[in-house]
């Protein structure tokens, strides 16, 4: 275990009570005097915020725009600003490992704390290496996958528990906040509805990107299969076996395109796409954004609407 792991419990300790006694006389927002003060780990998050508590919050996202979430672990300065809150709301324990610490050393009765997955049935990590779908249960170690928000059913839910929480905290502004999510649903079932109809007769049925392991839930809940060059962490390394058997696919498979993500080098898509002489289509995973998209709102049914396009060019729905 690293030394960075093991201090932060005691850090998180530390701050929160040096936060609480520079905050003692600080409004309520229950009192009416400010707006909730929401954190988000996640841009998705940050964005159903964004719907739902519209001008009664102010919402702030804990990851910078630009940086790539799965390896970001919050400074004490976040830590610091986390405890100035009054809602904190994260994706999941397996996509932000380091909430545990964050729980164990926060004032529980100033700052609400909501895990978004409330509801939602994980999958776990599928191996397209060459060790097969098992390797990790044979290993004796099994990944859950934290892409939740990628499937929309999910993102429905996860919207229902962020207006739980809003509602919580500022109960006299509840009908507001239910009439702002049941709009906002409303626009994310219609999504729904539109990815069920163009990918419903598409000439492909399997997409691969070139990246990491983070659309699994989207290819499930429109009938797709999905291949990615290597496992969860953006960090790894496909093997030459991984990548002759991908090239192998695209070619029996008759693919056209293959997909590269956001905020990664798109170096093994580009050297995939160079091998089997396809074009590469962008994906995007929603899990952060860039700092110019987040200086122009980008919000996230744009992001889910251009995967869409893309998809069906890439399968051939068209």
């Amino acid at each position: 275990m690293s030394i960075k792991r093991i201090a932060m419990p005691l850090l998180v300790s530390l701050l929160i009570v040096t936060g609480m006694s520079c905050g003692k006389d600080a409004k309520s927002p229950e009192a009416g005097a400010h707006k909730l003060k929401v954190v988000a780990s996640l841009y998705p998050l940050y964005d159903f915020v964004r719907n739902i508590g519209k001008d009664k919050v102010d919402v702030e996202l804990l990851l910078p725009p630009g940086v790539e979430p799965h390896s970001f672990e919050p400074n004490p300065a976040d830590i610091l600003h986390l405890n100035h809150a009054d809602i904190f709301v994260y994706t999941n324990k397996y996509m932000e490992p380091w909430v545990e610490d964050i729980i164990r050393g926060t004032d529980s009765g100033k700052m609400l704390i909501l895990d978004s997955s409330r509801g939602v049935l994980f999958t776990e990590e599928r191996d397209d290496g060459e060790e097969g779908h098992h390797s990790k249960e044979k290993r004796g170690h099994v990944d859950m996958d934290p892409h939740i928000w990628l499937d929309l059913g999910n993102a429905i839910m996860m919207v229902d528990t962020v207006r739980d929480g809003l509602i919580q905290k500022d109960p006299a502004n509840q009908d507001y906040y239910r009439k702002n999510a049941a709009q906002y649903k409303t626009v994310l079932q219609g999504l729904d509805m539109k990815f069920r109809r163009g990918l419903s007769s598409c000439k492909k049925r399997v997409f691969i990107n070139g990246g990491h392991f983070a659309f699994e839930y989207l290819a499930r809940r429109y009938g797709l299969t999905y291949v990615s060059a290597y496992g969860f962490s953006p960090d790894a390394e496909p093997t030459p076996g991984q990548l002759i058997k991908i090239s192998r696919m695209v070619r029996k498979q008759g693919l056209k395109y293959l997909f590269y993500e956001e905020l990664l080098t798109p170096r093994v898509a580009e050297m995939l796409a160079r091998e089997t002489g396809v074009q590469l289509l962008f994906l995007h995973g929603a899990h952060n954004i860039s700092k110019e998209e987040f200086a122009r709102g980008v919000s996230f049914v744009e992001l889910m609407e251009k995967n869409l396009e893309n998809l069906e060019t890439g399968l051939q729905c068209r």
